[in-house]
């Protein structure tokens, strides 16, 4: 199935000819100027639909609450084929509002932290212009692409742009009230609501297939002190509960190198941060709190579930209160979405390493050592076998260097021109041979 024969290679050439730079920068630029931060993707849903319905897909603006909503549309084919999924979130992982982001994203937005596009000779850039908004980009022309080529599908091309992508819980800003907005929210409701194929493809960064990522365990630690006084320090108890705070990141921080050291193969390196720390009034200095609280990401391999990282973490954290009998604590796991896999022969996986394999010239090369998770997670653990391909990195000639906010905010639309391509080639693999027999 993955070879495409004289036939279908000319399908895949004629349709990858349709895939132009122009066409993706014209995307890319209309969705990063509509901002879609997590649990307010409405309005780029609602254009995405449309887009997808003017290509000739049979497309529909699914709706969540009132501002979060996905969208999904289905080319058919003559259903003597198999179904597969173009699938890529839509929401950004910061605001692009100083408000909320600064001074947690640094001392003011940069030009790329900010919903507006700009176009610097191959570059796109702007919140989310490469991720995820250049893949999604890649998923929209690749089915216009199909489409337009009038390639004869014997399974449905099924395109989801999904709500809530990024890992993260429901913002409280302006109005917000529902907490789970993000975390692969829009990409579940999606299938719940009937939206589901064979095989999935997930287009989301790295310029290679994967076919297993990490998940992640999230935990938050309370560490407890004495409430008291600067003026009493010398006088009454005295436990800071932000002191030892820092004695318990300290260790955690060193821990989590020897936890990837453990867990790292196949493609995984699965690592871990201390991401906030709350604790105290600033507006009251002359005052310890009875409580610091402190938040970790914990990155899983497939391999591991997360009753085991539970119970490691719990290892790790007796260790610490162990060298540190005056630290008081206790601790509990706030989430957990499980790292997954998906066979490395599953024909998704297979028609995918061909594209790349046709595009690229040279035998597949996966990258290891990952520690990305995306919605991916949750197709797999829905059952769905699934294969990921994404765009490379900007190079030296962006027009910012690469960091992580640029490599978010910064697409080459060389690398999608690539991309699209590399999936028009794979859902012409899969949605034009015939149903294997039951």
């Amino acid at each position: 199935m993955t070879r495409l024969d004289t036939e279908r290679r000319a399908w895949a050439e004629a349709a990858g000819k349709l895939v132009t730079p122009e066409r993706l920068t014209e995307l890319v630029v209309a969705m990063v100027d509509i901002p879609s931060p997590t649990g307010e993707e409405g309005e780029l849903a609602r254009w995405l639909a449309t887009a997808l319905d003017q290509a000739g897909l049979d497309a529909r603006h699914q709706v969540i609450d009132d501002r979060q909503a996905n969208a999904v549309g289905r080319l058919r084919g003559d259903g003597s084929g198999e179904d597969l999924l173009l699938y890529a979130p839509i929401d950004t992982l910061t605001v692009g509002d100083p408000d909320e982001d600064v001074p947690w994203i640094g001392p003011a937005l940069r030009a790329d932290m900010r919903p507006r596009a700009q176009v610097h000779g191959h570059h796109v850039l702007g919140l989310g212009a490469s991720n995820p908004k250049g893949h999604g980009a890649a998923v929209v022309a690749a089915a216009e692409a199909i489409a337009r080529a009038g390639i004869p599908l014997r399974g449905d091309l099924v395109v989801g742009l999904g709500a809530g992508g990024m890992p993260t819980n429901g913002r409280t800003t302006r109005g917000l009230n529902r907490h789970n907005t993000g975390q692969g929210s829009g990409c579940s409701f999606m299938l719940e609501q009937g939206w589901w194929a064979d095989h999935a493809l997930v287009a989301k960064p790295g310029w290679a297939v994967a076919w297993e990522e990490v998940g992640l365990c999230w935990f938050e630690v309370r560490v407890r002190g004495t409430y008291t006084y600067v003026g009493s320090r010398h006088r009454m108890p005295y436990r800071n509960s932000l002191a030892h705070a820092a004695t318990v990141i300290d260790a955690l921080e060193r821990w989590f190198p020897e936890y990837a050291d453990r867990h790292t193969d196949g493609l995984v390196a699965p690592q871990g941060i201390v991401s906030s720390v709350e604790g105290g009034w600033p507006r009251m200095a002359a005052v310890t709190p009875a409580l610091c609280r402190i938040t970790v990401d914990l990155r899983t391999s497939p391999r591991s579930t997360p009753a085991d990282v539970r119970r490691e973490f719990a290892a790790a954290i007796d260790a610490i209160t162990a060298a540190h009998p005056g630290i008081d604590l206790d601790w509990d796991m706030v989430l957990s979405i499980p790292g997954t896999h998906t066979p490395e022969d599953a024909p998704v996986v297979a028609a995918a390493k061909a594209a790349w394999e046709e595009i690229a010239g040279r035998p597949h090369e996966p990258i290891i050592a990952t520690s990305g998770a995306t919605d991916a997670n949750i197709l797999r653990s829905r059952g769905l076998p699934t294969a990921r391909i994404g765009m490379d990195r900007i190079g030296p000639d962006a027009p910012l260097p690469l960091d992580f906010p640029s490599g978010m905010n910064v697409v080459d639309i060389r690398e999608a021109v690539r991309l699209t391509r590399a999936i028009v080639h794979t859902a012409i693999t899969l949605c034009t041979a015939e149903r294997s027999a039951p």
